[in-house]
Formats: C-alpha cells, structure tokens, sequence
C-alpha cells in the first residue's frame, strides 16, 4: 500500500509540474509581438474628389493605389501615401456611425498571429476567421477598442501593395512625410489607459489640458516605435465636436515655412480658411487645417518652442462618460 500511495503521490507531483509547465509555456508563446507604429488611419468621405483635392493639391501628396467597389470601377478606397510605411485611407461611403467620420486608426506589428494570439491571452474577444490576407495584400485583423472605435493590426508582406510602391509617390510637395500622432475622443481614460496601456503596452508620455481643474488629453506612445496616440478626453459626447478631436497631426520641421509654402500654392484660394500659427499648451507650434467634411489636419512641430519639455498636468481626467 505504501508503495502504491508513493507511486499516486509522484503520479500526482510530476502532474502538477507537468500542468505548471504547461502553463509558462503557453505564457511564453503568447508574449506580445512588436507594435511599431502607426500604419495607417482611415476616413470616411462625402465628396472623394473634393478629399483627393484637399490632399494632393494643397497638402502635396500623391495617391499610391485605390481599391474599387466589388463589380465596378468605382473608388471604394483612395490611398493617400505619407512615406513608404504610413498612408491615409479614404472611404468613399457613408460613415458607420454619423456624424463621426473617422473609419479606424492601424498599427504595425511584426506578427499578426502572434498578436492575435497574444489578445487572447488577454482576455481580448478574437474570434476565429477574424482577418486574413486583405485586399491589399498583407496580413491584418480588427478589434474594437473600450469606446467601440476599430483598431487595427497589420503585418505587411513583400509582395503586399504597400511595399511595391516602395521609394514612388513621394513628391516633393509633401508638407510633411510622418504621420506625428492620431487623437480621437476616450469618454473613459481608465478602460483607455488599461487596453492601449497595460494590455497594448503604450507608454503615457503626456497628459494635458486648456483647464487646469480638469484633464483634457493623454499622449500613450507605442511601445516600440515613435508615433504616439492622442485621447481626446471629454464629459459629454457632443456629435459637433468630432471633426476636431478626431484629427491626423502630421510632423513639420518648420511650421512657418510649411505654411508659407501652402499660401503659395493656387489650391490655397480654393481652401478659403486663415493658416493661423498657434502655440499649443504643449508649447509646440501648430497650426490646423479641416478637409471638406471639417475632418481636422494639424501640422506641428515635434519640438517644443524652446527645447525643454513641458511638464504634464497634474489635474484629474473628467469622469466616465460610458461604463
């Protein structure tokens, strides 16, 4: 009997160690991939050509590619291209949830089924089926965030349109060949802070705000690249203030040459609205632009006016707008 009971007893104890490993296994084959920037940021438009204007003829940029609506010759997506790996996309349909007219902001990462994987172990809802090889040619998956906006996941492959346009549409028009950061509106900074922070591993780098009693946005950087995000905080969601809070910013060296060289440009009359330099709290040089459908396009410098950081703000975030 003694024997028998030894022999369940190590039975039972190379169980638990054969459950444990198990266990850090899975841990280990779930590790995050690396998220390196932002890929892209999509846009819903009402007037493609008056967007594709705004875009090429006074920002300067070119359209790399467009996908058409299945069975037609109609532009379902134009590609505005910002350098060899960040594009703008334009939907030419009605957006999913008026008035707000921004699609999804996309990440790159270095393996799409590992993040995949990796969300899952989180917690995260990734069904099977979810994603695949997009019509573009690379790999790429959507969830939603805590405010119900896509996100998006995209590993690109060499033979994916994106990198055979390597090295072309990028003239020397460009008002700017980075995209700095994307801002879109968070009515809940802790479940924001926790997906983008603890489960994305974005790192805050600074909060900020107009008022001092209370916060208005929270800088989260991806966690191994430059490009950051911006949450666009508020207490109440006011269906006017989409266009502005949900905005591109896109790197200038020289903001007031930048701006000099738009009201040089004949696109400029058309555009009819002031380029007014301002300040931002950040203490960085910005100045803002709106597409025709009041889709704001911030050009800053990514530098501070006189080198040093600005301190964050120390004021409290607004309360939950949403559970």
């Amino acid at each position: 009997m003694r024997i028998l009971r030894g022999l369940r007893w190590s039975i039972g104890f190379l169980g638990v160690i054969l459950a444990v490993t198990t266990v850090m296994a899975q841990t280990a084959a779930v590790a995050r991939p690396k998220i390196t920037g932002i890929s892209h940021v999509g846009y819903f438009v009402s007037n493609l050509p008056a967007t594709l204007a705004f875009w090429h003829d006074l920002l300067g940029f070119d359209e790399s590619y467009d996908l058409k609506k299945p069975g037609t010759d109609e532009v379902r997506i134009a590609f505005i291209k910002i350098n060899d790996h960040q594009h703008i996309e334009l939907f030419n349909e009605p957006p999913t949830n008026p008035p707000n007219m921004m699609s999804h902001i996309c990440f790159t990462v270095d393996n799409v089924e590992q993040m995949k994987a990796y969300l899952r172990s989180q917690g995260i809802d990734v069904k099977p089926g979810n994603g695949g090889k997009t019509r573009t040619g690379d790999y790429a998956f959507e969830i939603k965030d805590p405010d119900g906006m896509l996100v998006e996941f995209v590993q690109s492959l060499p033979d994916g349109l994106e990198m055979k346009a390597a090295g072309k549409f990028e003239p020397s028009t460009r008002i700017s060949t980075q995209i700095y950061h994307a801002g879109f509106m968070v009515g809940n900074s802790a479940k924001s802070l926790d997906f983008y922070g603890r489960v994305l591993g974005f790192k805050e780098t600074w909060r900020g705000g107009a008022n001092p009693a209370e916060l208005s946005w929270i800088n989260m950087r991806v966690p191994d690249g430059d490009d950051y995000v911006e949450f666009m905080l508020y207490r109440t969601l006011d269906p006017k203030s989409f266009g502005g809070k949900n905005h591109l910013s896109l790197a200038v060296p020289d903001l007031a040459k930048a701006v000099a060289e738009l009201q040089s440009r004949p696109a400029y009359k058309a555009y009819g609205k002031p380029l007014e330099i301002h300040t931002g709290i950040n203490r960085k040089h910005q100045v803002n632009l709106f597409d025709p459908d009041g889709t704001r396009v911030e050009l800053m410098e990514p530098f501070t006016i006189d080198g040093k950081v600005t301190p964050s703000s120390t004021a409290p975030p607004p309360p939950p707008s949403h559970d």
